[in-house]
């Protein structure tokens, strides 16, 4: 049980952490709502943590079946979830910096004054933001790879366990990257936004890999 339980934490925090990227998807919800009181960052914590379980719980529980209800095999899974992946960090690498788009910024807010920050906690500070498609279909792939020996207590004790980390990460960045942000000042919070998105993509790219990787295997050459 205590095996199953320490390997089913280690698979699921490994696997899914670097993907979210808690530090790098709270500065970019932080860039989101940047007039955001702190009693405001702290309900939206709260709010996107929720969501985000629910949505890993989801992925988790019942991903492999809707993948075999429509016949999507794990490396097709991979490679369309690496190209949303690299695709969301080419295009935040791509991103102008806060100073040249201060206007457009503003005059979203005030046309979106009337929208609440609980409005937004779901679509789009949740999906896809924090937890992505790429998030979503790599927690199903890494759903499929339950023990082949069944189901055990540790199993699912490791999941709980895991996402309970993974959600406590994703709480605490988003709750203080306001301080994390003043911390790094404004150059450094655009250098540390730019090197998440390059993590970001090339986590991508190795994912598409892998991928596409499985599906030449699975080919017979003749």
């Amino acid at each position: 049980m205590l095996h199953d339980f320490i390997q089913t934490v280690l698979l699921l925090v490994t696997g899914l952490f670097p993907i979210i990227n808690p530090p790098a998807s709270a500065l970019i919800v932080l860039s989101l709502v940047p007039r955001a009181t702190q009693a405001e960052r702290n309900d939206l914590a709260r709010r996107i943590t929720l969501n985000s379980f629910v949505i890993l719980l989801v992925s988790l529980s019942i991903g492999a079946y809707v993948l075999s209800f429509f016949g999507i095999s794990i490396p097709v899974l991979r490679v369309a979830g690496g190209l949303i992946i690299a695709m969301a960090g080419w295009n935040l690498l791509q991103e102008p910096n806060d100073d040249q788009t201060d206007d457009q910024t503003q005059a979203l807010q005030a046309s979106k004054s009337d929208t609440s920050m609980a409005s937004k906690a779901f679509y789009p500070l949740t999906l896809p933001l924090t937890v992505g498609p790429g998030s979503i279909a790599v927690a199903i792939a890494l759903g499929t790879g339950s023990p082949k020996e069944g189901l055990s207590a540790g199993h699912f004790a490791g999941v709980g366990a895991a996402l309970i980390v993974l959600c406590a990460s994703i709480y605490l960045c988003i709750r203080f990257a306001g301080a994390f942000e003043r911390l790094l000042g404004k150059v450094g919070t655009q250098v540390a936004m730019r090197l998440f998105a390059f993590v970001i993509f090339c986590i991508g790219v190795q994912l598409c890999w892998i991928g596409l990787s499985g599906l030449l295997a699975s080919v017979q050459w003749k």
